[in-house]
């Protein structure tokens, strides 16, 4: 009986030890077959992360308002912020759609449509504005969006573009120096200096629209930077001079208006609405 034991003890040693060795080979096939799946989804994230398909970029709305009535602003607000809602469901889609399609699959399922709900809310914006003060014009032209693509190239176009800027601003000659690839910048007539003496009564409005004009020179160089190399030749002149001018001339006309309320309306304004290129 004593030596039995032993040869019993023995065999039950050798199985819970060859149970043990099989429970640790399936653990260590089920860390392999763990580590290769993580291997695996960081791979699926470097590759989506490398086909990033990049962001919408749209033209701001608010700063190209006039005064917006008390009565009008919460649909106005409502309507500003889902233009940003829009914006945000575009890029999403951009994400969630990358490398389907065709050559034209963004412009025609994703900026196309953009376009669309951004014409009708503005035009809502207008409207709501309209019923108790000059409806604003011009407005639909912010409408159409473009695609900033990810990647170094683009992220350094407006740094070369804001270069050249401050090179004209200081007067210097090398405005160009940063190659063909560079911008240039948009130049404007000064519409405060053409203005008569400001009656107490319109100078609030009169400098938010000189405010306002100062801003669409801003945006209208953004824009400029953001779709170099884009369109035809006649682009910049269509794409963003002409809308600029339009915005200028509405913003101008709103000027004078102002200040013909209590005075002599100023004449010959709307001359100073052309920009030109700096290139």
């Amino acid at each position: 009986m004593s030596r039995a034991l032993p040869k019993y003890n023995k065999r039950r040693v050798v199985m819970i030890g060859g149970a043990a060795a099989v429970v640790l080979s399936g653990a260590v096939i089920a860390g392999n077959a763990l580590a290769g799946e993580t291997s695996k989804s960081g791979t699926q994230n470097a590759t989506t992360k490398a086909a990033s398909p990049g962001t919408v970029n749209c033209p701001a709305v608010a700063p190209s308002l006039p005064a917006i009535p008390a009565s009008a602003k919460a649909e106005v607000d409502r309507n500003l912020t889902l233009l940003n809602t829009q914006i945000s469901e575009a890029n999403k889609r951009l994400v969630d759609t990358v490398g389907q399609g065709g050559p034209n699959f963004i412009q025609n399922a994703i900026l196309g449509p953009l376009k669309d709900k951004r014409v009708a809310t503005i035009n809502r914006i207008a409207t709501a504005i309209g019923r108790t003060a000059a409806k604003p014009q011009g407005l639909d032209s912010l409408a159409p969006c473009t695609l900033n693509a990810v990647g170094g190239a683009a992220a350094a176009t407006p740094t070369a573009s804001a270069s050249a800027a401050a090179t004209a601003q200081a007067g210097g000659g090398t405005g160009t120096a940063s190659g063909s690839t560079a911008a240039g910048t948009i130049s404007c007539p000064d519409v405060a200096s053409k203005l008569p003496a400001i009656p107490a009564s319109a100078k609030a409005e009169v400098d938010r629209n000189l405010t306002l004009l100062n801003t669409q020179i801003s945006e209208a160089n953004t824009r400029l930077a953001n779709t170099v190399g884009q369109g035809g030749p006649n682009f910049v002149q269509n794409a963003i001079l002409g809308p600029l001018k339009d915005k200028r001339v509405s913003t101008i006309d709103r000027i004078a208006i102002s200040i013909g309320r209590t005075a002599a309306k100023p004449q010959g304004l709307d001359s100073l609405a052309t920009c030109t290129l700096n290139k």
